[in-house]
């Protein structure tokens, strides 16, 4: 195997190992962890967090953030209760209807930094969250709205032997949006957008297309894993659109091996960083374990995942310098 191969395999060592560690550790505290039926679960948890990491990653690789994720996931499923209470049934309107809607959220969020030109998209985003908390809730009348068709539910219901559709859906995606990334000229533009903004201006590409692309696409996404946490929950609340679905895709991006600087990230890494999070909650489920301590411990990981994309970067220049040091000896 060549260096360049091993390095590209290298980056996910780290991630792999502390998923493996986690599934150890759960698998001797609990004797349900590693059973069929409770991995699969893990599978069907992932599937939303994968699916709005997805998007998250698009934009944490431009140097950006979309914090409205998951906001945005719960009022396309909001607006899928909203037509069901005025009486839809038409499954067609039904799917296409919170696509649209989450696909126009993700451009707007663009459209905010790109031609009204934000200082950063932590602003428009946080309070696009916000705005979407109360839409949700505005658009259902803050109740809960369940009995959807299960052609609605079923991306988040049906199985294969038990195997999740949903969880299929997010490969197909992620394999898409890896060749994406890594072989058109798009992907290229998108990294040197997060990782040169410089030599992406001099190269003459247009940055504010690329990332309105890229938050369009993360609001896509969005729509998606709203559709699939219909049939995961089989009810849309809007009280839940406060809740941290956007750090939880902020977490596997980082874990994966995503940058707050721009300019890195992958598919891979990000599928691994959702398998991390998701098993983590399902570890807490098992054991029984309090909210309270829940959102600590994930406070702790996500803080953990931001020191060790710190610790990376700071290695990487480090690195750097010592190249430039040793040309220059030469």
């Amino acid at each position: 195997m060549s260096k360049k191969k091993f390095g590209g395999l290298g980056q996910y060592i780290g991630t792999v190992g502390a998923l493996l560690i986690l599934c150890v550790i759960l698998t001797i505290v609990s004797d349900t962890f590693l059973t069929y039926n409770n991995i699969m679960s893990i599978l069907k948890q992932t599937t939303f967090t994968a699916l709005t990491a997805a998007g998250m990653l698009l934009c944490l690789i431009t140097a950006g953030i979309d914090l409205s994720v998951g906001a945005n996931a719960i009022f396309c499923a909001c607006m899928v209760g909203m037509l069901l209470n005025k009486g839809v049934d038409n499954a067609f309107l039904l799917i296409i209807v919170p696509l649209i809607a989450g696909t126009a959220i993700g451009l707007i969020n663009g459209l905010l930094l790109t031609r009204l030109h934000l200082p950063h998209p932590f602003v428009s985003t946080l309070g696009m969250k916000n705005f979407l908390w109360g839409a949700a809730l505005l658009v259902t009348g803050s109740q809960m709205v369940s009995g959807f068709p299960n052609s609605v539910m079923w991306l988040g219901t049906a199985t294969i032997g038990g195997f999740p559709i949903g969880y299929i859906v997010v490969i197909v995606i992620y394999v898409i949006m890896h060749i994406l990334l890594t072989r058109t000229a798009l992907g290229r533009s998108i990294y040197c957008a997060g990782g040169n903004p410089e030599a992406t201006r001099l190269s003459g590409i247009n940055s504010a297309n690329v990332l309105t692309f890229c938050y369009t696409i993360s609001g896509l996404m969005a729509g998606i894993a709203g559709i699939v946490s219909l049939g995961r929950s089989g009810t849309a609340n809007g009280a839940t659109a406060i809740q941290p679905y956007d750090t939880d895709a902020i977490a596997s991006c980082v874990i994966g091996g995503a940058s707050f600087m721009g300019g890195k990230g992958t598919m891979l890494g990000t599928m691994i960083g959702a398998l991390v999070i998701a098993t983590l909650r399902n570890g807490f489920t098992l054991l029984a374990i309090s909210s309270a301590v829940q959102n600590m411990v994930l406070g702790l990981v996500i803080i953990a995942a931001v020191l060790l994309d710190v610790y990376r970067e700071a290695m990487a220049a480090f690195a750097r310098r010592r190249e430039a040091a040793a040309k220059a000896r030469a």
